[in-house]
């Protein structure tokens, strides 16, 4: 952009920052949707306070061809947010452009396949995180931040803080798992993280100020899955699947399972009904019933 351009472009994203904050959006989403921002002055080196619905439906054309249909949605999200809070005008996105909607159901291990998966993993750190989302369904992120006062050992229960959406939640724990974070804590004793970062050692572990890195995590997760010879499209975030499906099948009732996910909606919770075998089982059974009293008469049907 030239310098009249980005003399009008500088207020206007100053301004999209503070709606952002003043909306109480997430971290993550008030870094996207300045991305989305930037990204468009950027295509078009100008401020983006006056694009047509054609400049729109060419810039998401090019931005499809080099970015998924998750980034378009966010883009989409965030200039819609710039629209409607920033300039004060609306813009109907549907005669733009409409991402499809799309129901794929994730990759899920057997409780013995993951049980396989956990024991083959290397580093006791490791092995330790793993676990603990795979018992308590964390994300990712949630599990790194755990800290000690998070741990309430006489209700059993985990306080995730900040979780999706910026809410906070109770999830149980069992006393295994209690225990396997003591031993593990006790190999550290920070004063404040569960999995702080290892560099320097145990010594040096006491006096990390930062968790575990997400890369590093990812990474062993990956190096697990190719030693136990598992073929599927498993990640860390697998482990949550694998939580959520195996408590429905334990039979966790649906209420209290959305519960312990943090889930706002009970139909995100619902679709893991469709990757059970229990339910597949009961579905078979009453299928079989569905005609258990019928007959053909094939000489009739001749």
């Amino acid at each position: 952009m030239n310098a009249t351009e980005q003399s009008r472009f500088k207020p206007l994203y100053t301004a999209m920052l503070r709606a952002l904050q003043l909306q109480g959006k997430a971290e993550k989403t008030v870094d996207a949707y300045a991305r989305a921002i930037r990204r468009s002055a950027e295509f078009f080196e100008r401020c983006p306070d006056d694009l047509t619905a054609e400049d729109l439906q060419t810039y998401f054309a090019a931005l499809l061809k080099s970015h998924s249909w998750s980034t378009v949605k966010l883009d989409r999200c965030g200039l819609q947010f710039f629209y409607r809070y920033v300039l004060k005008r609306p813009w109907d996105w549907t005669e733009i452009i409409k991402p499809p909607r799309s129901t794929r159901l994730p990759d899920v291990l057997t409780r013995q396949e993951t049980l396989r998966l956990l024991g083959t993993v290397r580093k006791c750190r490791y092995r330790v995180f793993f676990v603990t989302l795979y018992s308590t369904g964390l994300r990712l992120g949630e599990g790194l931040a755990l800290e000690v006062s998070d741990i309430d050992a006489q209700r059993l229960r985990i306080h995730v803080r900040g979780g999706k959406g910026d809410k906070d939640r109770y999830v149980p724990i069992t006393d295994t798992l209690l225990h396997m974070l003591r031993r593990w804590w006790a190999t550290h004793s920070h004063p404040r993280l569960i999995f702080p970062n290892p560099t320097g050692g145990p010594e040096r572990m006491r006096q990390a100020t930062a968790s575990m890195d997400r890369g590093g995590v990812q990474a062993a997760m990956r190096a697990a899955v190719t030693d136990a010879r598992i073929r599927l499209r498993i990640g860390v975030h697998s482990l949550r699947h694998c939580f959520s499906t195996h408590m429905l099948e334990l039979g966790v009732d649906l209420r209290e399972l959305q519960s312990i996910l943090g889930h706002a909606h009970p139909e995100t919770t619902a679709r893991y009904t469709h990757l059970t075998e229990v339910t597949a089982a009961q579905a078979r059974e009453r299928q079989g019933k569905l005609l258990e009293s019928f007959v053909l008469r094939w000489r009739d049907a001749a």
